[in-house]
């Protein structure tokens, strides 16, 4: 019996996946091609619904060719598996356009994706050409490796990277120096040398050695940190040695899994860490080097415990140096003491390389899990790093158990993953972020909102700003809107990135360091900007800001927070929630009185004006409401110079004193 298929007569036929109609109707047939934004539409309804339909129009690509009548054409035999290879191309090339559409929303890729992408600065990329196409792409932090090269180098980088920050108001790179650590390295080869299995092979402390059968190494201890049966790991696995035998000064082995070495190859005894200090003589010459210049962040290598942190810390309030430290987690010693080692740091970075050649590689994922949701409970940035796209060092494609990382790593919660050899010496730099960058939002689109730790609302039932940040995210979820936070320390942007609101965070300050840290936060987009004395001015320039910069749609509503330890515009620090809609007049058009519905729930301010006006304050004493309701207010849009309305208040909610 002959089989048949369905086919659409004329242009439409080259256009249509699997599944018959057209490109958009194909992928409705297969919920797997479907973004979450999508998916989720049916779960809101009335106003909500509308909102949420518009939303995810941004990043849901629906094709509007007209259907046309099918046709029923006799098929042979022979000519199925060509109809299945060209309906498979059909599906992919489907799945490519929604990537792509959804990628020209708006100009700067760090707006849309929520997850930031940390790129190893090398070889590859170290020139102002290479620095500003990884940022185009959709790099955020610029690592900057000091187990290579010199200070001359990096210091050419980090010029480049604040050249690039000063001349792009809407668009930030951070600055991470990544220290050496206690490294223990294998020395110099006069050209690299292939070992087989079974074969013998001498590693020595003698300085200078370098032949086909032994090698020196920099650590005078090594000898006596070893032990027989011990197995040496070279490069994180890539080769193995059983230890064999030991004398004063030379440790033999045999070779498990063969493979060509090089010289200064990274060496791990499985189960142990080296009897070094944690931070080096060569990493306090690095530590200083990043206060003079100025970088946002110190990766401090094989932290042991929570005292490294705290001397590191101490020395650079003694340099009144502003740079947050991230303690990278890769010995097996530093694994019991994990949670004082988060808790005294600023974030961790989940260092996979090192850490799977000192404990089993099974446990590495489990690990993996665990950081990042302690990470996550105690408001910590988290980065994800190692062999993300190890492939795409010398491949064009990365392989599809790299795109699965990847999408592990931005579903566990990760604030960053990071790219290293790909883009420091790798062939393909540029399509490496790429395809992080195209991985990371399209697994984004796909995870449900307001999955915020259970535990993070408990740790910080008690503390206002807090409190205040798990409201907003609640309302960004709820209202399908981007936020809006005004700070001078980062702290309430850093607060909400941690509780992964739906929307975007724009965190708009008048501090250029503040600005250039945050670029490491989930899902925030830091904005400089000048803060006027009037409130009401600075609200409405950051709205004219993100209407001019398409960063919000015309009538949008957004969530404008004001809230942390340190006040801007009072003596006492005051908390208030407000959700406005963005709109945009022509120049000179007044603005008209309409009537808007002033919310008040929970608290309200003691004194003074709310950030909508004196009009919306309502009595309240100690932050407690004394009642709780509704009311109507009249307000009025409010049209400057720049031919924005600034103040037509959709709603506000809150306001208390923190004393």
């Amino acid at each position: 019996m002959a089989a048949q298929v369905v086919a659409a007569s004329g242009a439409a036929a080259a256009a249509r996946p699997l599944g018959g109609g057209s490109g958009a109707d194909g992928l409705r047939q297969s919920p797997r091609l479907q973004l979450g934004a999508c998916a989720s539409r049916e779960r809101w309804g009335g106003a909500a619904a509308a909102r949420a339909r518009r939303g995810s129009q941004a990043v849901s690509v629906i094709s509007r060719a007209p259907r046309t009548e099918a046709e029923v054409l006799p098929l042979s035999p022979g000519d199925d598996a060509a109809v299945k290879e060209e309906a498979n191309f059909q599906q992919l090339k489907a799945i490519q356009q929604l990537a792509t559409a959804a990628n020209g929303v708006w100009s700067k890729p760090n707006v849309r994706r929520k997850t930031k992408i940390v790129c190893t600065i090398g070889p590859s990329t170290n020139t102002r050409e290479m620095i500003w196409k990884l940022a185009e792409t959709g790099m955020n932090v610029a690592r900057l490796n000091m187990s290579h090269g010199d200070h001359a180098s990096h210091k050419k980088v980090i010029d480049l990277v604040k050249e690039y920050n000063a001349s792009h108001a809407d668009n930030v790179i951070a600055i991470m120096l990544d220290t050496k650590g206690p490294e223990v390295r294998s020395g110099d080869l006069p050209q690299p040398i292939f070992l087989e299995s079974g074969q013998e092979f001498t590693f020595t402390i003698k300085r200078g050695v370098g032949t086909d059968t032994c090698v020196s190494v920099n650590y005078d201890d090594f000898v006596n940190d070893i032990e027989v049966g011990d197995m040496l790991l070279v490069d994180g696995g890539m080769m193995s040695f059983l230890v064999k035998s030991k004398t004063e000064d030379s440790v033999k082995c045999e070779v498990i899994d063969g493979g060509e070495l090089k010289s200064r190859r990274h060496l791990n005894v499985r189960g142990k860490s080296a009897t070094l200090p944690s931070i080096t003589d060569k990493d306090w010459d690095d530590i200083k080097f990043g206060v003079d210049n100025q970088v946002d962040y110190y990766a401090v290598s094989f932290v042991k415990d929570a005292q490294v942190v705290h001397e590191l810390k101490d020395y650079l309030r003694s340099c009144n140096a502003d740079i947050h430290v991230i303690v990278k987690i890769e010995s097996a010693d530093s694994i019991p003491n994990l949670h004082s080692i988060i808790t005294a740091s600023d974030g961790a970075m989940v260092a996979r390389g090192d850490l799977g050649a000192e404990l089993p590689i099974e446990e590495v994922p489990l690990l993996q899990e665990e950081i990042i949701r302690m990470c996550r409970s105690m408001g910590k940035a988290v980065i994800v790093a190692t062999n993300m796209l190890e492939s795409m060092i010398v491949h064009p494609t990365p392989t599809r158990a790299e795109v699965s990382d990847i999408a592990i790593a931005v579903r566990e919660g990760a604030d960053a993953v990071m790219l290293s050899g790909e883009t420091a010496h790798g062939k393909f730099p540029l399509k490496a972020v790429k395809v992080m960058h195209t991985v990371a939002l399209r697994t984004e689109a796909t995870i449900p909102d307001a999955e915020t730790p259970a535990d993070l609302g408990q740790v910080f039932k008690n503390h206002m700003s807090e409190m205040f940040a798990y409201h907003a995210t609640m309302m960004s979820n709820t209202l399908r809107t981007s936020i809006v936070v005004f700070t001078r320390t980062g702290f309430m942007a850093i607060l909400l990135s941690h509780y992964r609101p739906s929307g975007t965070i724009f965190a708009f300050t008048d501090e250029e360091r503040v600005r250039q840290r945050l670029a490491l936060y989930q899902g925030v987009c830091p904005v400089l900007m000048e803060f006027s004395d009037d409130a009401e001015k600075t609200f409405g320039d950051a709205l004219s800001y993100l209407l001019k910069h398409g960063m919000v749609k015309d009538g949008e509503e957004v969530a404008l927070v004001q809230s942390g330890k340190q006040p801007i515009w009072r003596s006492q620090s005051t908390h208030n929630i407000q959700v406005r809609k963005a709109r945009r007049t022509s120049r000179g058009r007044t603005g008209r009185r309409t009537r808007r519905s002033v919310v008040g729930h929970g608290v309200a301010q003691a004194a003074g004006a709310g950030l909508g006006g004196d009009e919306m304050v309502r009595q309240g004493g100690r932050g407690e409401l004394e009642e709780d309701g509704h009311c109507g207010e009249e307000t009025k849009d409010v049209t400057g110079d720049d031919g924005f309305a600034h103040k037509n208040c959709y709603g506000v909610l809150a306001g208390s004193d923190l004393r």
